[in-house]
């Protein structure tokens, strides 16, 4: 049998969210002098105001759209959106290939109950036909399939004059993948993924064409406070400005002001995209190399750069049963979890039994190479029992 590895990762955190912090993290480098204070105050607004202007600066955002803070991450942004803008008596298809695209369709259904909608969904590992949308429908789906590894290969079904608006949930592409702003509408992040930040606040990117269909539109449904993004009628600004719409984490808004400025100080977002680039390269190649696996996108245009997932292969792994199978990956992660080796890198709960590793930018290289050969053992030690 193979002997253990002795070379530990450093920065044992391969989790796909909330992520690894950037090499060099401290709490003690926090900025504190916001804590305690009203996120109202000169200060608490300015250090908010900041996160959005580095943000939007970063991200390559056009001028004229509007960057804004909201509650509840992800989720939060993406269905104040889809409250605010999908219309019932407007055709709108929402597109999903892993958990949370299922979510985002489960919201249309059966909560906005939209009567002209149509859904496409697929498999993980695959992607839906998105040629198949027409241009004059609102479209809602996600960049990256954060569950399944999944990602769209490109832009070209969404044309730049089309008619319909796009809602797009990039939580686990941004800052890892180039965003094509012009064909996009409505986007969505949190802060806890490719930057590595803490939880609980999602950024809400709006165009005009977004902000022109939030005005003139009021939705026949109640909108909780946390969804309301108009004042007068017209979009509330302030919002867009640091007056968040709810009380925010004022320390994990420096936290966020971290990961940004330190990004800023390796590249930006150009550097970004090539730590993940290079970090996901090295973990696919290993999964080519390895017989007893397979990732669980074929298509290699269609392979995230993010959270890469994998699955098993082989007449060992083959002959289990479904319960057995489910078990190896989780028996792997605890192997290595009780060595201080690598933490939560099993794949999603509900998708196939696998193994995600995430291999944004804030995670080190050397840190991936160092974890490989270790589930190498480990895979080894449950085969053989």
């Amino acid at each position: 049998m193979t002997a253990e590895p002795t070379l530990k990762p450093e920065r044992p955190f391969f989790s796909s969210g909330p992520t690894a912090k950037h090499k060099g993290w401290s709490a003690a480098n926090l900025k504190t002098e916001s804590l305690g204070r009203s996120h109202r105050s000169a200060l608490g607004k300015s250090r908010l105001k900041h996160a959005i202007d580095l943000s939007k600066e970063m991200l390559g955002v056009p001028e004229d759209y509007l960057v804004g803070i909201m509650p509840a991450s992800d989720t939060g942004a993406l269905e104040c959106a889809m409250w605010t803008m999908l219309k019932p008596d407007r055709r709108a298809t929402v597109a999903a290939w892993e958990s949370f695209g299922n979510v985002w369709i489960q919201d249309a259904v059966k909560q906005l109950k939209l009567p002209k909608l149509t859904t496409l969904d697929a498999d993980y590992g695959e992607i839906p036909d998105l040629a198949s949308i027409p241009q004059d429908n609102d479209v809602v789906f996600t960049w990256n399939g954060t569950t399944s590894g999944a990602k769209i290969p490109d832009t070209d079904w969404l044309a730049k004059d089309r008619e319909g608006v796009t809602i797009n949930d990039a939580t686990s592409a941004i800052f890892a993948m180039e965003m094509d702003w012009a064909k996009l509408d409505a986007t969505t992040y949190s802060w806890q993924k490719v930057m590595g930040s803490e939880a609980q606040h999602g950024m809400l990117i709006l165009s005009p064409k977004a902000v022109a269909r939030i005005e003139e539109y009021d939705p026949e449904w109640p909108l909780p406070k946390l969804f309301r993004l108009k004042k007068g009628g017209k979009i509330n600004t302030g919002i867009f400005e640091g007056a968040t719409i709810n009380t925010p984490s004022m320390l994990a808004t420096e936290d966020y002001i971290d990961a940004l400025e330190w990004a800023q100080s390796i590249g930006g977002r150009k550097a970004m995209f090539e730590r993940a680039d290079a970090n996901a390269k090295l973990v696919k190649d290993w999964i080519e190399a390895t017989p007893w696996l397979r990732n669980m996108v074929a298509d290699p245009a269609k392979q995230t750069n993010t959270g890469v997932c994998f699955v098993f292969q082989g007449d060992w792994y083959d002959s289990l049963s479904e319960e057995d199978k489910a078990g190896v990956p989780k028996k792997i992660v605890k192997l290595l979890e009780d060595r201080d080796v690598g933490y939560d890198f099993n794949g999603y709960r509900d998708a196939p039994p696998s193994l995600r590793i995430w291999c944004g930018g804030t995670v080190e290289q050397e840190d991936l190479k160092r974890l490989l050969p270790w589930i190498e053992w480990a895979y080894e030690q449950v085969k053989n029992g």
